[in-house]
C-alpha cells in the first residue's frame, strides 16, 4: 500500500511534465489509472522474486549443513590378511578385496569399517561345535559382511549367505622347481621333436633316398648306356647322399640329370628348414630349463616319497579331501590327518615360505598359487587343477545386502572391472622374467614342409619318366618300333641292370673257360 501511494503521488508530476499540451480531465484520469496498474504489477513481481530467492537460499543453506555421509548406512567388514587380497602398506589396508569393497560401496551407497579377523582363520567348525574365523564373526554379529578370498562351500552356505563369486579358482599343487624337476635324460638331444616328428622325418629320409635312386636309374641323362656303364646312384650311395644333406655337407656322387637335381634340391630345402627348427627348439629347451615335471597330478603326488604335502589348517581345501569319495583324495586326506601337526600350516605366507625352504608341496587355491609362482620364480604349479570353486562375499542369512551385493558383483564383471582388478593385483616383476612352458615340436608344425618335400619328389619322378619317354620315342623312331615297347624295354633294363650284368659276366666267363 505504501508503494502504491508513492506511485500515485508521482503520477501527476510525470503526467504534467510529459504532456504539456492541453488535455481533458477524463484522459488524464485514464492515464493515471494505467500508470498505477503498471507500477503495481512491477512492484509485486519484484517482491515475489525476492521471496523466492530468499526461500531458495534458506533451502540451500539447510541442505548444505547436512553431512554427505550422515544418512549412509555403515557396515562392519571382516577380512583376512593375504597377499594380494588384503595387505598392510603404510599403515593402511589395500589390495584386491579393498578395491572391490570400495567399488561396491560406491555402487550401493554405504560406508564401511574394516577389521581383520581376530583368530586369523577363514571359517570352520571347531571341536566345540562353534564356527571360527570370519564365518564365526558374522554369526556372532561382530561383522556384517566378509570380503576376503573366502571359498563358497555347502557347509558355510548352511549358516551364512554368499553372493555371486567374484573370482573363480580350484585346488592345485605348488612345488619348488629344483625339487620337482627330474634328471635330464640320456637322449635329451631328441627332445626338441616329438616321437611322431622323428618317425615322420625317418620315413621322409628313406622315401627321398629311394626316389633319388629310382629317378637316377630312370633318367637317361644320368645313365646313358645301362648295359655298358655303371650307375653311381646305388641305393647305398643315395642313402649317403641324403645323410650328407642332413649334415649340410656336399657328398658324391653329384647329380647330372634335371630330375635328379629336382629331388636333391627339394631335399636340401627340407633339411635346411628342418635343421633351423631343431636348433631353435633345442635352444629354447636349454634356456627354459622346463623339463618334464615328475608330479603332474595328485596321483603322482601320492605315489612319490620325496616330498611332504599339506594344506591350510581348517580350510575348505582340507575338508574337500575329507568329504571326497575319490580313493586318491582319501589317501591325501589320511596322510594330512595323521601328520596334521607337521604338514598343516596356519597361514598362506607360511605355506609359501615352507615350499621355498624345504621339500614340501602345498595344496591350495590355484589362483593364489599362480601369484606365488609369478612372484617367486623358483616356484611352479603342477598342471592338474581339481574342485572348481569360487570366492564369494559372506553375509548373515536373510540379510538385505546379499542380493544387492550379488547384483553389484555381476555389474562389475560385465563392465570388465573385475578383470581390471585381477590384472592389477596379479601383476608382478617375475611375470616378464618367467619363460613360457616349452613343448616338443609336433608334426603339424612341419606339415607344410613335409608337403613341399612330397610335391618335389613327385615332380622329380615325373621329370625322370618324361626324360625316359623322350629317349624311348627317339629310339623307337630309329628302330621302327612302338614307343611303348621301347619304353618298357628301357624300364626293365634300367631296373634289372645288376642282374643282366651278372648274367653277361657269367656268360663271358663260361666262354673264356
Amino acid at each position: 500500500m505504501r508503494s502504491c501511494k508513492t506511485s500515485f503521488k508521482c503520477l501527476p508530476f510525470i503526467s504534467s511534465r510529459s504532456f504539456p499540451l492541453d488535455t481533458s480531465a477524463p484522459m488524464a484520469k485514464g492515464l493515471h489509472f494505467v500508470f498505477c496498474v503498471i507500477t503495481t504489477t512491477l512492484l509485486l513481481r519484484e517482491s515475489s522474486q525476492a521471496g523466492a530467492a530468499r526461500k531458495d537460499d534458506a533451502l540451500s543453506k539447510g541442505s548444505g549443513s547436512r553431512g554427505p555421509e550422515e544418512a549412509l548406512p555403515t557396515l562392519t567388514v571382516t577380512t583376512i590378511l593375504e597377499d594380494p587380497y588384503v595387505m598392510v602398506r603404510r599403515a593402511e589396508l589395500e589390495g584386491y578385496c579393498m578395491d572391490l569393497l570400495k567399488a561396491l560401496a560406491a555402487m550401493l551407497h554405504f560406508s564401511y569399517r574394516v577389521k581383520v579377523v581376530g583368530d586369523g582363520q577363514y571359517g570352520a567348525v571347531s571341536s566345540s561345535g562353534n564356527w571360527t574365523g570370519m564365518i564365526g564373526e558374522i554369526l556372532r554379529q561382530e561383522a556384517d559382511i566378509a570380503v576376503a578370498p573366502l571359498t563358497v562351500t555347502s557347509a558355510r552356505e548352511e549358516v551364512v549367505s554368499f553372493t555371486t563369486p567374484f573370482l573363480q579358482t580350484g585346488i592345485g599343487i605348488l612345488l619348488r622347481k629344483d625339487t620337482s624337476s627330474q634328471e635330464m635324460s640320456f637322449f635329451h638331444f631328441l627332445a626338441p621333436f616329438s616321437k611322431e616328428t622323428w618317425t615322420g622325418l625317418l620315413f621322409a629320409y628313406v622315401l627321398t633316398c629311394f626316389c633319388l635312386f629310382l629317378v637316377a636309374r630312370l633318367s637317361p641323362c644320368e645313365w646313358n648306356e645301362p648295359k655298358n656303364e655303371e650307375n653311381h646312384f646305388t641305393f647305398l650311395n643315395s642313402l649317403w647322399f641324403g645323410a650328407g644333406a642332413l649334415a649340410l655337407q656336399g657328398v658324391t656322387p653329384r647329380p647330372k640329370a634335371l630330375s635328379v637335381r629336382v629331388v636333391a634340391a627339394v631335399w636340401w630345402l627340407f633339411t635346411i628348414a628342418l635343421l633351423a627348427a631343431y636348433i631353435a627348439n633345442f635352444t629354447a629347451l636349454l634356456s627354459s630349463g622346463s623339463e618334464q615335471l615328475p608330479i603332474q597330478t595328485f596321483e603322482d603326488l601320492v605315489k612319490q616319497r620325496k616330498l611332504e604335502f599339506g594344506t591350510l589348517e581348517g580350510s575348505s581345501t582340507f575338508y574337500y579331501f575329507k568329504n571326497s569319495k575319490n580313493p586318491i583324495h582319501q589317501m591325501i586326506y589320511e596322510y594330512m590327518d595323521k601328520r596334521r601337526d607337521h604338514v598343516l600350516v596356519k597361514t598362506y605366507q607360511e605355506a609359501v615360505q615352507r615350499v621355498m625352504d624345504s621339500n614340501y608341496a602345498f595344496i591350495g587355491e590355484s589362483i593364489s598359487q599362480d601369484l606365488a609362482a609369478a612372484r617367486h620364480c623358483n616356484l611352479i604349479r603342477a598342471p592338474e587343477v581339481i574342485g572348481a570353486r569360487g570366492f564369494g562375499i559372506a553375509t548373515a542369512q536373510a540379510s538385505r545386502w546379499t542380493k544387492q551385493l550379488s547384483i553389484a558383483v555381476l555389474k562389475l564383471r560385465e563392465s570388465g572391472d573385475l578383470d581390471y582388478l585381477r590384472n592389477k593385483w596379479w601383476e608382478s616383476s617375475c611375470l616378464h622374467k618367467s619363460r613360457e612352458r616349452w613343448s616338443p615340436l609336433q608334426p603339424q608344425a612341419l606339415g607344410g614342409l613335409f608337403l613341399t618335400l612330397a610335391i618335389g619328389l613327385a615332380l622329380g619322378v615325373l621329370a625322370a619318366v618324361a626324360e625316359l619317354s623322350n629317349k624311348s620315342r627317339r629310339a623307337a623312331g630309329h628302330a621302327k618300333k612302338s614307343c611303348c615297347s621301347v619304353f618298357t624295354e628301357e624300364m626293365c633294363t634300367r631296373l634289372r641292370i645288376k642282374e643282366n650284368t651278372r648274367q653277361s659276366q657269367e656268360t663271358s666267363g663260361r666262354a673264356n673257360a
